[in-house]
């Protein structure tokens, strides 16, 4: 099963993830109503965290074409197989999303996870619900040798996701990522598939 779900990943058919109550999947044009939402509610929460937009180009919150582009750039990620991204829903409630960027392959089969949650819904556990589940997909599925993780750090919410499933902390990268416009320091976390084959059947018990 899971050499069949690699293959359809490389074709860019991203399967659902699921974990005991959340469920992952590519957002579509369907979801803009509820993206937006959430992503109206949580500015100031997340923008601090983030990229600073790029001048001159729409908005993915306030136009809907903008969106509908997002969607599109993210399927032909993962046509091409650099990058999958998945909307966290909690029933049909948008919660927040987890992404995999950066899909090297090669000589260094590596990623990198990004992922924000809204903040009403930070505190249930549903981060570190979905990292288990892109985990399992990254290692089980894509066949990733290596999953990293860069947080600020003073960004305590996301350093708990990875603190709670005890990624190895690989210190920190300096001036590593342009956030809000500062080039901000970075904690660098990662796990490699020998420490998933020996830890992963524990997570998946606990979070799955």
């Amino acid at each position: 099963m899971l050499r069949s779900s690699a293959k359809r990943a490389a074709q860019g058919t991203t399967p659902r993830l699921e974990g005991r109550r959340i469920v992952l999947r590519p957002l579509d044009l369907s979801d803009f109503s509820e993206w937006q939402r959430v992503r109206r509610t949580n500015v100031d929460w997340l923008t601090k965290w983030e990229p600073r937009k790029t001048p001159g180009h729409p908005d993915t919150v306030e136009n809907r074409e903008a969106f509908r582009a997002r969607c599109a750039a993210r399927a032909r990620e993962r046509q091409l197989g650099t990058g999958f991204g998945f909307g966290v829903f909690v029933g049909r409630a948008l919660v927040g999303e987890m992404n995999i960027n950066s899909v090297q392959r090669g000589p260094f089969q590596s990623c990198y996870v990004g992922y924000w949650v809204d903040q009403e819904q930070a505190g249930n556990s549903y981060t570190p619900e979905a990292l288990v589940c892109v985990l399992r997909f990254a290692f089980e599925e894509l066949h990733l040798h290596r999953v990293q993780i860069a947080i600020i750090p003073r960004n305590t919410a996301s350093r708990r996701v990875v603190e709670k499933l005890d990624l190895r902390s690989e210190g920190v990268a300096e001036r590593y990522l342009e956030i809000d416009g500062i080039w901000e320091d970075h904690m660098r976390f990662a796990i490699t598939t020998e420490e998933w084959d020996t830890r992963g059947p524990d997570l998946m018990r606990a979070w799955l």
